[in-house]
């Protein structure tokens, strides 16, 4: 990544003042360490007349894939080759960004002790960035830039200059010109709309960064014409941040107007003093459900098939209803944390005797699942590789063939209204797929329709009125005729 930053003077205001402006000496060649790699500060050129500060950014491809502790499994096919093959190491973005900040930081700020009459005034200033992905093309960069003040030129870069036919591709090559802004204002433009073009924050985006656009955006962001799109982008389109922050931007664009402080505006409702009522866990929920379902059919031997932990297994044991209760996995490592959980080793004769663990892979059949009133698969199917699918299809509803089985999976549609999830990643690093409504009933119906069963649909969480629930839970009940019919065959 690289980037260069030109102004010109005279011998009375030397343009080698925006050595002192951003910190770094011209005639030295400087490095430091970033998360992503080595930032270098050099200087092309440096009189009187002309001097130009270049930021070159050398990003450690491996160690950006470490810091992602390999998310996204389970997503496109080349998720794990697009990590390493990449546009990172060449084109601006939120990576570039950060070096920015994290090596002009005091000029960002405008803050210059030796030259502070200059670092308050406006200057010459020309900017080029060589490789700049666009998302939206040479018409948004001008409708981000213009309206600070910067004359922009912006070239398409083609996919191949060899094959003009192929057409151009995302990146452009940007310069920017201007007689009328600070540097610190220049570099808080980039700072901001850099990500802003790239369209991806490639670092973990939290609250914090709602202040660092507030202050980056200071004095220009509140009037700008695209600042819906700009903050939106800015913090990865998470709609509570995104919503937190036009509101802070509106209040500061009133206390403009009316020329008072943001304190003063912001004051028509008092502190709250109570702590507001925390929302229900969604795996509290989904036990819930799953419990309600039970209840519902009336079963008292129940198998939980894929039970981990235990955590089912020890909801089911405080409701006498459930006479016996087998929790299966396949990891004797999740069972022993399960029985520690239970206390099996301390538990009465009277209770114990209602539970029991034991190991046991859902790909095979097992004789020890038969003749139970109902099986609980909760959170597993996606923990499989498509291909198993029809052998656990087999050994729970063509072998062990419980009245009732209940199957609860995520919906992945609800996906982008979790706000820590990064655009494209399933849930869990484990999880092998992730189902959308539509496929999760597909998927269901066919299984009833094959082995003898009826099957309804339970949304469990908020039930979203565009992308439907956060989990979804098929209940799956014999088909009583088709029972009798065989019976009698």
């Amino acid at each position: 990544m690289f980037l260069t930053i030109t102004t010109t003077g005279t011998p009375e205001r030397p343009a080698t003042d925006l050595g002192f402006l951003l910190h770094k000496h011209p005639e030295k060649a400087q490095r430091f360490s970033t998360s992503y790699g080595t930032a270098h500060v050099l200087y092309p050129e440096a009189d009187d007349q002309r001097c130009t500060a270049a930021l070159l950014l050398e990003v450690d491809a491996v160690a950006l894939v470490r810091r992602g502790k390999g998310k996204g499994r389970g997503g496109a096919p080349d998720a794990a080759l697009a990590q390493y093959v990449n546009d990172r190491p060449y084109a601006a973005s939120s990576l570039l960004a950060v070096a920015l900040s994290a090596v002009f930081s005091s000029a960002m700020r405008g803050v210059c002790n030796a030259r502070p009459e200059r670092a308050a005034e406006p200057l010459p200033l020309r900017v080029e960035v060589p490789s700049l992905p666009a998302r939206g093309g040479p018409e948004l960069v001008r409708r981000l830039f213009e309206p600070l003040g910067w004359a922009v030129t912006v070239e398409p870069v083609p996919l191949d200059v060899q094959f003009p036919e192929w057409g151009d591709s995302r990146y452009v090559r940007l310069v920017l010109e201007s007689q009328a802004l600070t540097l610190a204002e220049a570099l808080r433009h980039l700072y901001v709309l850099l990500p802003v073009l790239d369209d991806a924050k490639h670092y973990w985006v939290a609250s914090d960064e709602v202040d660092k656009l507030l202050r980056a955006g200071e004095g220009w962001l509140p009037d700008h014409p695209e600042q819906k799109l700009i903050t939106s982008r800015y913090l990865s389109r998470r709609w509570s941040l995104t919503r937190e922050a036009m509101e802070r931007l509106e209040l500061v664009r009133l206390a403009e107007a009316d020329d008072s402080e943001v304190e003063d505006i912001d004051n028509a409702v008092e502190a709250e003093t109570e702590a507001e009522e925390k929302p229900t866990p969604l795996a509290v929920q989904r036990r819930d459900a799953i419990l309600t379902a039970l209840k519902a059919s009336g079963a008292a031997r129940v198998l939980d098939l894929g039970c981990g932990q235990g955590q089912l297994v020890q909801a089911l044991l405080k409701d006498p209803a459930f006479t016996e209760i087998v929790g299966v996995d396949v990891s004797m490592r999740a069972l022993t944390i399960a029985g520690r959980r239970l206390k099996l080793d301390r538990m009465g004769e009277r209770q114990a005797s209602r539970v029991r663990l034991f190991q046991s892979s859902l790909a095979y059949t097992d004789r020890r699942l038969k003749g139970f009133d109902a099986a609980v698969l909760s959170e597993v199917v996606e923990h499989l590789d498509l291909p198993r699918l029809p052998a656990l299809e087999y050994a729970v509803f063509g072998s062990a063939r419980p009245r009732t089985v209940l199957v609860t999976t995520p919906n992945v549609e609800y996906n982008v209204r979790w706000e820590s999830l990064p655009a494209g990643h399933v849930r869990h690093s484990d999880h092998r797929f992730e189902w959308t409504r539509e496929e999760f009933g597909a998927w269901a119906r066919a299984v009833a329709e094959r082995h003898g069963y009826e099957v309804e649909f339970v949304p469990v969480g908020l039930d979203d009125p565009e992308v439907g629930p956060p989990t979804q839970m098929a209940v799956f009940h014999v088909n009583v005729t088709d029972e009798k019919e065989a019976k009698a065959a």
